[in-house]
């Protein structure tokens, strides 16, 4: 990384660890501070011992379930990541999964959860993904979509006008006043088959999408979010990487997708140093995205959650771990 990039981004900053209020959780130095301050159940939150410099941010995050986030600024813009919050049955998680399962939308759900946003990012366009854009596009009419081809293409199927999209591959970085986003390329997670679902790309706007079949991976994407107040974050919606596309990317707080496998190469301490060893990490796509958001986060039966935190331990011993609850603003 050149130092023109460096400063450009204000990547060599660390991340704020001391709650910055009571009503928003902050990510707090060590396990028995955590207890001491958080009244959730102890499984909700770990931590690594660990140092970081104080650094000021009024951003509050609030995971949305999967890989999804809201972020909101201090100064009042909001900022979606892969928004799927209609979370239908589609029997994955009762080994009886239907991949013709229709395309349904919980507007109620949605409307109580995404507040205003200016900026839609979309990781790939899975249903888990991209079901609820479309909606969201029209609750917010002057929001503006950022994502792949294949996300285009399903978008204009869908109804959403084509100047609000705005296609990326991976390497852009775009500056909407003062909020810097950078494209990162990106790879789907592997199953034990070293294969997922319903690859593909498309090249012009198919019928309209029926059926979470109809909506192909169409190639994924990493963002690397740079807030006006200089905190930076890396978002994934995948549990496999570009190695060489990652590095030295050094954002404050990481939403790293968690694996379900052992097929991608040593995926977390690679992913941990080619992004310099966040401060913080958030493991996030380890819970039963079809049960609903109120329930609390019940997690996937498929993923050793507890290994996988045992691996970012291992692999950044100099890191901080959040495990998210649903909905709830945290301060980084």
């Amino acid at each position: 990384m050149t130092a023109n990039r460096a400063s450009r981004f204000n990547r060599r900053l660390l991340i704020r660890g001391a709650a910055a209020g009571a009503a928003v959780p902050a990510v707090l130095p060590t396990a028995a501070q955590a207890a001491q301050r958080d009244p959730r159940p102890s499984d909700a939150k770990t931590s690594n011992a660990g140092t970081a410099n104080a650094k000021t941010s009024d951003a509050t995050f609030q995971w949305l379930g999967t890989s999804g986030w809201r972020i909101d600024t201090g100064g009042g813009r909001t900022i979606l990541f892969d928004p799927y919050l209609s979370r239908f049955e589609t029997g994955l998680f009762k080994k009886s999964f239907n991949p013709k399962t229709p395309l349904t939308t919980d507007g109620a759900t949605i409307d109580r959860h995404i507040g205003r946003p200016e900026l839609i990012l979309v990781s790939h366009s899975h249903w888990d993904h991209l079901n609820d854009v479309p909606y969201i596009a029209a609750a917010a009419p002057d929001a503006r979509i950022v994502g792949t081809e294949t996300t285009y293409h399903l978008l204009r199927a869908l109804g959403v006008d084509k100047a609000r999209i705005a296609v990326v591959r991976g390497g852009e970085v775009l500056d909407f006043d003062g909020l810097v986003v950078e494209a990162v390329s990106s790879r789907h997670s592997r199953n034990d088959s070293y294969s997922y679902f319903a690859p593909g790309t498309l090249t012009g706007p198919p019928p309209r999408p029926q059926t979470i079949s109809d909506l192909p991976e169409g190639d994924t994407l990493a963002f690397h979010v740079t807030l006006p107040d200089g905190l930076s974050a890396f978002l994934m919606g995948a549990s496999d990487f570009s190695e060489r596309d990652a590095a030295g990317l050094r954002p404050d707080v990481a939403m790293i997708a968690t694996s379900s496998t052992s097929a991608t190469h040593r995926y977390v301490p690679r992913l941990l140093k080619a992004l310099g060893h966040p401060a913080t990490v958030v493991p996030v796509h380890w819970d039963n995205f079809e049960l609903p958001l109120d329930e609390g986060a019940h997690r996937d039966p498929t993923i050793d959650l507890d290994g996988f935190l045992a691996r970012i331990r291992e692999a950044g011993p100099g890191s901080r771990i959040l495990l998210p609850e649903y909905a709830t603003p945290y301060r980084f």
